[in-house]
């Protein structure tokens, strides 16, 4: 998966990278190990944009919606490169398996828990999937904010938060507490943008 990855990392850097470079804050913050990595959704590129901040070495593997996956060539590429789909209308029980063995292994998992694309300004109920990732693995969550202000040949800001632990009051998590997890983690995203923005 490594060879594969670095392959696609490549091709991107030389064929995207160079009209839409990144501007990276916080990468210091970036754990060595096992971590789900949660970003904002404003546009198809924001994985390509997290990836590039985080650099080749520090592999990632993607939960992507299935229908990326299924498309010829491109899904087969997507996912030798770490890149596994999951069937959001149903309670896809191989992907969420998948997704604890990565974390258990010490990998990173990139996830974004707004679910879609969201729109600025746009209100919508935040999946628990990361939350529930993080509390069941003892996984630290890293939030990054990337700016939806893009243009050719322009810098894409890219922030990396403070990784950290979320706390659960329940000794037994239930959905509610999850999503009030999650909800934490958005508004620790949205206030990196708001701190770094200009």
């Amino acid at each position: 998966m490594k060879i594969w990855y670095g392959f696609v990392y490549m091709m991107l850097k030389i064929f995207y990278g160079l009209l839409h470079p990144v501007r990276v804050i916080g990468r210091e913050h970036i754990p060595e190990g096992a971590a789900v990595i949660c970003g904002n959704h404003t546009s198809l590129a924001d994985p390509v944009f997290l990836v590039f901040g985080l650099r080749i070495r520090k592999n990632v593997q993607a939960m992507a919606k299935i229908e990326l996956i299924r498309i010829p060539v491109i899904g087969f590429v997507l996912k030798k490169a770490g890149v596994f789909g999951v069937d959001r209308g149903n309670n896809d029980v191989g992907a969420i398996k998948h997704a604890f063995k990565v974390l258990k292994e010490g990998g990173r998992l990139m996830m974004f828990p707004e679910g879609t694309r969201v729109k600025s300004g746009e209100k919508k109920r935040i999946k628990t999937g990361a939350a529930m990732f993080s509390v069941k693995t003892s996984t630290v969550i890293l939030p990054v904010y990337i700016s939806p202000k893009r243009g050719i040949f322009k810098r894409t800001l890219v922030v990396f938060g403070e990784a950290y632990h979320p706390v659960c009051e329940s000794t037994k998590a239930t959905q509610e507490d999850y999503q009030v997890i999650v909800d934490d983690l958005m508004e620790r995203i949205f206030a990196l943008g708001r701190k770094h923005e200009t």
